[in-house]
């Protein structure tokens, strides 16, 4: 997530730069060839309206189903954190020897509760690696102004493995549970659910506390159910491929309708002022770039933003989110401060 008021000029110009100096070359070609063809080569304005209404219509649609993708993306990890503090609360309170006849030491439920809630920790960190996974259609991340912004940002589950993310917190043999399974998220919250059960058989869980407890559970599966709807099921292929196909046919015919439209203006200035009338008609080069730029450049951001999770300057920052959590947890906990792992780096204004 960029944190900064606006992207600047600088970052826009290189971000775009590749695509600019496309769109020069065909401006400029074409210019040659109406010139060459002595002004036979043109095309009415009218259909080549007609065509960029199609694609700003499309461009819309996109924005709008992109933008909607990262909002549900957000509202879903808000809600983790809600279910989460939630959860640290209940975990801390309920976890006691009021029902039971074997109690536990005061040791005891201290590690109990610290057992618990650092598995919390864990299905945390397994759903934002989960959510880090490469998808087929996630190739904004390999175009080459995008590979230069991804070395400008930090991604943690890009520079540190998953193994070593996760082993703080959970048990070897859990670990070795979990590595079997293809879901390792879910894995987790079912060895919390296990867990739940035994301490409430045990009587150092109410079985009041341990329903309210698996209904915290529950919703933590909706959550992770949501990022994943998000996760796995792309923007629609059908409508990105027409929006690509669409824009670029607009961008190859733009300026051969532009270009005849300043050559008139052109001729009306050499009646005036003969000689610049002549040059004139070179003016459409950069008004063509600058209305190829715009539509391409709306298209492309909102490409990069339909994916929330990919690892994108544009992404949900999952990453700052569950170590925020954590940091939450273990500071309630009762943890040293220096033991606490301090928020992710937010590198070139970009929090993940």
């Amino acid at each position: 997530m960029y944190t900064k008021n606006i992207f600047g000029v600088k970052s826009m110009a290189l971000w775009t730069r590749v695509e600019t100096i496309q769109f020069s070359g065909i401006a400029i070609v074409e210019v040659l060839l109406y010139i060459w063809s002595d002004k036979i080569l043109q095309i009415p304005f009218t259909p080549v309206a007609l065509v960029g209404t199609a694609v700003a219509f499309i461009i819309g649609f996109q924005s709008n189903a992109a933008y909607g993708r990262i909002w549900e993306g957000r509202q879903i990890w808000g809600s983790i954190v809600n279910s989460s503090r939630a959860f640290g609360v209940m975990v801390q309170d309920f976890i006691n020897n009021e029902q039971t006849n074997n109690p536990l030491s005061e040791a005891e439920l201290k590690q109990e509760i610290k057992t618990i809630t650092y598995r919390h920790i864990a299905w945390l960190t397994a759903l934002r690696y989960a959510m880090r996974q490469h998808r087929a259609w996630e190739t904004v991340m390999e175009e080459k102004t995008n590979k230069e912004w991804a070395h400008m940002i930090y991604v943690p589950e890009f520079h540190i493995s998953f193994d070593e993310a996760i082993k703080g917190y959970l048990s070897a043999e859990e670990l070795e549970y979990i590595k079997s399974k293809d879901n390792k998220q879910t894995a987790v919250l079912y060895l919390q659910s296990h867990h739940l059960r035994k301490l409430k058989d045990r009587g150092v869980l109410w079985a009041f506390s341990f329903l309210k407890l698996e209904g915290l559970i529950e919703e933590l599966l909706g959550h992770q159910g949501k990022s994943e709807r998000i996760k796995n099921f792309p923007y629609p292929r059908q409508f990105a491929s027409l929006l690509h196909y669409f824009t670029w046919i607009f961008i190859f015919i733009l300026p051969i309708a532009i270009v005849d439209q300043f050559s008139t203006i052109g001729d009306k200035f050499h009646d005036q002022i003969p000689g610049i009338g002549h040059w004139f008609i070179w003016m459409s080069v950069p008004f063509s770039v600058v209305v190829m730029w715009v539509f391409h450049t709306m298209n492309r951001i909102g490409r990069v933003g339909e994916n929330p999770f990919e690892g994108s300057v544009n992404d949900v920052p999952i990453s700052t989110i569950a170590r925020g959590i954590e940091i939450d947890l273990r500071q309630n906990l009762g943890e040293d401060v220096t033991s606490i792992p301090k928020q992710f780096e937010a590198r070139n204004d970009t929090q993940m």
